[in-house]
């Protein structure tokens, strides 16, 4: 017999949704978790098998009940409390979850405490709900690993249509788990496309946030220029209320002290339905039509609507870097440094604590962990680990500059724009060497029912800019739509 649940639940449902009908007393927060969870057994683990979710938190419930109680007693913390979010698995998180990154080597790894920003989600009320599967170690295994595929997780599956589809990488868990409705809000991380990719492929909201507006503390690293944690939510006010909540200055990450001062606690006040009214926005669309991800016609659909609703829009932006030779001495010898250094801190009991050890590790269960194989980390196991480099410290300066002064600080300069329009996510890689924010956001369906998407980019700690322009867009089209899942 399957459990029923009252018609509150019948929709997907916002933060707002949620915080009226708690305040109500329509529902509760642990009614919410065990609905989501209902909803995970469902379809997430049986029926269409999305295989999004990697790990439940067992105190979830628990977690909620406590919540709701003191809601009566005291109040609420604010729009997150006893609101259910899904964590990436290269998240850390002290209580009985797991943090592997999708490796069996890291399997067993509990970690002794919360990453930074996680410990700021259960200040503000929130109920951390699980992790969620992920391309194993960031898409830092393989050159032939599928995106959404984790030795441990298996595969992510897209849940529009045709099961095969694209879902995006690495983050593919996160985006998914929100689009299916496995749970409000979810958290993903990126160090290129990771999170945009995934929003676009899911007809989910994705904010990549300027590297250093989250704090890297806690997250198993791919880099450290490029690193950075964001939201993903089905609509643009509920992304912009869990990015006020991530944001702050972490005395062990020196890449948030630039942020004081910048980041701001809530987002919501850019929440602006007449926010494209006077924008001035740069479009780049030096693209191959060619590309199972681009759809000219729902690109231009896109360009007309910020016209329609008051933005001057500049055609055929130049970026004068965008199509270099772009080198990856950068994420090549970072990860390197930054993993190897990661796993030399884990304790004792656990079997790798190098990415030598982490290799051999692999080999001995042979195909289990290398359905793949493991190209990517056995080219990096050879660099040496110091960033003294001369091929890499030029990487690093070629792309700070080339994606900042010759790339997009030059396009909005030259064209005087709050913020250049991309299609899909092909913006990503600039945007990621250059630390800046992007804003992912549901564009429309192709004819094959596949998901498109747009990609609002602008300088550092632009956020604010960028979610307005987004939210207007948003509230323009109402594009997404959720997906049928039997």
């Amino acid at each position: 017999m399957e459990i029923k649940f009252n018609t509150f639940f019948r929709d997907e449902l916002t933060i707002q949704d949620i915080q009226k009908g708690m305040e109500s007393g329509e529902i509760t927060s642990k009614e919410l978790v065990m609905y989501y969870l209902f909803r995970i057994a469902k379809y997430d683990q049986e029926g269409p098998k999305i295989n999004s979710i990697l790990e439940i938190n067992p105190d979830a419930i628990f977690i909620a009940e406590a919540l709701d109680y003191e809601r009566t007693v005291k109040g609420t913390r604010g729009p997150l409390h006893g609101i259910p979010v899904l964590l990436k698995d290269n998240i850390e998180t002290k209580d009985s979850m797991h943090t592997s990154a999708g490796t069996l080597a890291l399997e067993n790894y509990v970690s002794p405490s919360d990453a930074f920003f996680v410990e700021k989600l259960r200040k503000a009320g929130a109920v951390i709900l699980g992790k969620t599967n992920m391309t194993e170690l960031a898409n830092a295994m393989s050159s032939e690993m599928w995106a959404g595929y984790s030795a441990r997780g298996g595969q992510v599956r897209n849940p529009y249509g045709d099961a095969d589809l694209f879902v995006g990488g690495s983050s593919s868990g996160s985006a998914v788990a929100v689009a299916a409705n496995f749970t409000v809000l979810s958290v993903g991380t990126e160090t290129d496309a990771s999170i945009l990719s995934p929003a676009i492929q899911n007809s989910v909201v994705g904010i990549k946030p300027t590297v250093g507006l989250v704090s890297r503390t806690g997250i198993i690293p791919f880099t450290y220029s490029q690193d950075t944690a964001g939201p993903f939510a089905r609509t643009v006010t509920d992304a912009a209320i869990l990015l006020g909540t991530l944001t702050g200055v972490d005395e062990l990450d020196p890449a948030t002290f630039k942020s004081k001062g910048r980041a701001q606690q809530d987002y919501s006040i850019y929440l602006d339905p007449n926010g494209l009214k006077g924008a001035r926005i740069g479009i780049f669309n030096t693209v191959s039509t060619e590309s199972d991800e681009y759809d000219e016609e729902l690109f231009k659909n896109s360009v007309q609507i910020l016209s329609d609703k008051g933005a001057t829009v500049i055609e055929d932006i130049d970026i004068p870097s965008f199509h270099r030779d772009w080198s990856w001495g950068v994420s090549l010898y970072e990860l390197k440094h930054s993993l190897d250094n990661y796993l030399s801190k884990l304790p004792p009991q656990l079997p790798v604590h190098s990415i030598s050890e982490l290799i051999q590790f692999n080999k001995s269960l042979g195909e289990k962990a290398l359905k793949y194989g493991q190209d990517k980390l056995e080219k990096r196991e050879q660099f040496p680990n110091t960033l003294r480099n001369p091929a890499y410290l030029n990487a690093k300066l070629e792309d700070l500059y080339f994606s900042q002064e010759q790339g997009i600080d030059y396009a909005l300069s030259k064209y005087d724009l709050d913020a250049i329009l991309f299609p899909s996510y092909i913006g990503s890689t600039i945007s990621a060497k250059a630390g800046y924010p992007s804003i992912a956001i549901p564009a429309g369906y192709m004819k094959s029912g596949r998901s498109f998407g747009v990609t609002f980019t602008s300088t550092a700690f632009s956020e604010g800019i960028l979610i307005k322009l987004a939210y207007a867009f948003e509230q323009a089209t109402k594009h997404r739509k959720s997906p049928f899942m039997s």
